[in-house]
């Protein structure tokens, strides 16, 4: 693609729209205020915010925290217009002080710098630049709500700038189209080499996560490791944004796994599953309902079974959770305690799937301690529902360290399931 094409591609798509609603207005869940939580995986939701601010993620995803101080000071700096006034970041409009405004400009200057770089020759710093300006793009879609056309923009533009990054990487990047009720989503599958069959990982993170937010968890730990990683989009987002969440959350697992076995580079004999937050839910439940076709299953710090068949635990979350979990369920305008009666159906353990009986496939529950989305009990459930199962809680304090620590705790699970 040409360069101007590129520049006019992010004008048009950022064009002023009167009709473009702030984000926080869309769900408008009925008796809903926002509660300050602190959360060693998620980061801390804060007063005056309407997101939840994943400080120590986006620093280990690779945003520059002094930058990222910046753009936060500049929306609480805005006298703009605000859907709710007590709530720094819903500036209303694409503009100084909007949170989609803010995170999509500097991602522009990093993806301006990265052309400037590929025309001086330095694809590799280029490829780095590009990677860097995806994840500022992502985080302005963030939390991914439906309906919220600027998010939908940045969005797009994060997955552009994330597949032009991969031309200029070392390793490999391909897509797998993957066919489920008619419709067609996208995997990506990385690869540390393309002249053998690979012990492979299929990765999903949580409801407010993009695929391409996972590069760091390959590019340190599963392609050092020799693994091929395979990301996709829980369902209702990114790619898969066309089906809406249910109970059922491995259905699109479940599909792409009976379709990688035809999936060059794949060793399909040696396929693990990894969930964060919502994807440790569909790796779970794949793990029963795939007993053949997976090798180990690995949950960390997933949403299993307290948080949400806990009623005290569903009302300490904050509201941008829960407009999230509705926007997913396709819900709009519903009080908490209606949607929160939904979410007992999406426990593994009322599913009747944890706590009953034993799955061959051993699986791994790990979280940092004092997790308010994942128990002790949670991981416990797991362990003792697989054969050869087990249940790690690590210290959340250094909590970089907490990160790597369990990390490097999956990857050494991988290799003596996937050997």
């Amino acid at each position: 693609m040409s360069e101007p094409s590129k520049t006019n591609l992010s004008e048009k798509l950022f064009a002023p729209r009167q009709t473009s609603k702030e984000t926080s207005s869309l769900v408008k869940l009925a008796h809903v205020a926002s509660k300050p939580m602190h959360n060693a995986i998620d980061g801390d939701s804060e007063a005056g915010w309407y997101r939840v601010l994943r400080r120590p993620q986006w620093a280990w995803q690779g945003i520059d925290p002094i930058e990222m101080e910046a753009i936060l000071a500049r929306m609480a700096n805005s006298e703009a217009q605000r859907t709710d006034d007590e709530l720094l970041d819903t500036v209303v409009g694409y503009k100084p002080g909007n949170w989609i405004y803010e995170w999509s400009q500097s991602g522009a200057m990093y993806h301006k710098t990265a052309r400037e770089l590929v025309k001086a020759d330095k694809k590799d710093k280029a490829g780095q630049v590009l990677l860097t300006a995806s994840m500022y793009y992502s985080i302005a879609a963030y939390p991914h709500l439906k309906g919220d056309t600027l998010a939908a923009q940045a969005e797009l533009q994060a997955n552009q700038t994330y597949r032009e990054a991969m031309e200029y990487m070392p390793h490999k990047m391909k897509t797998i189209d993957v066919k489920y009720e008619g419709k067609t989503f996208q995997a990506f599958i990385h690869l540390p080499c393309t002249d053998k069959l690979l012990p492979t990982v299929i990765v999903s993170g949580g409801l407010d996560t993009l695929q391409s937010d996972l590069w760091r968890l390959y590019h340190d730990y599963l392609g050092p490791a020799g693994f091929a990683m395979v990301t996709l989009d829980m369902p209702s987002v990114g790619h898969s944004a066309p089906w809406a969440l249910t109970e059922d959350t491995s259905r699109l697992h479940q599909a792409l796994l009976q379709q990688i076995r035809d999936v060059p580079w794949v060793d399909h004999h040696r396929v693990a599953m990894l969930g964060l937050r919502f994807g440790g839910n569909a790796a779970i439940r794949l793990g029963f309902l795939e007993p053949t076709r997976l090798k180990t299953c690995i949950s960390l710090g997933g949403a299993i079974h307290s948080v949400l068949a806990d009623s005290k635990r569903l009302d300490a979350m904050p509201r941008m959770y829960l407009d999230m979990i509705a926007s997913r369920m396709g819900k709009k305008g519903v009080s908490r305690t209606s949607l929160t009666s939904h979410l007992p159906a999406w426990s593994l353990k009322q599913q009747g799937l944890l706590g009953r009986r034993k799955t061959e496939v051993p699986m791994l529950g790990i979280s940092l301690k004092n997790d308010p989305v994942c128990t002790d009990f949670d991981n416990q459930l797991i362990a003792m529902s697989s054969r050869g199962g087990k249940a790690i809680t690590l210290p959340e304090k250094p909590l970089h360290d907490g990160y790597h620590r369990a990390l490097e705790t999956v990857v050494d699970w991988l290799k003596e399931k996937l050997a």
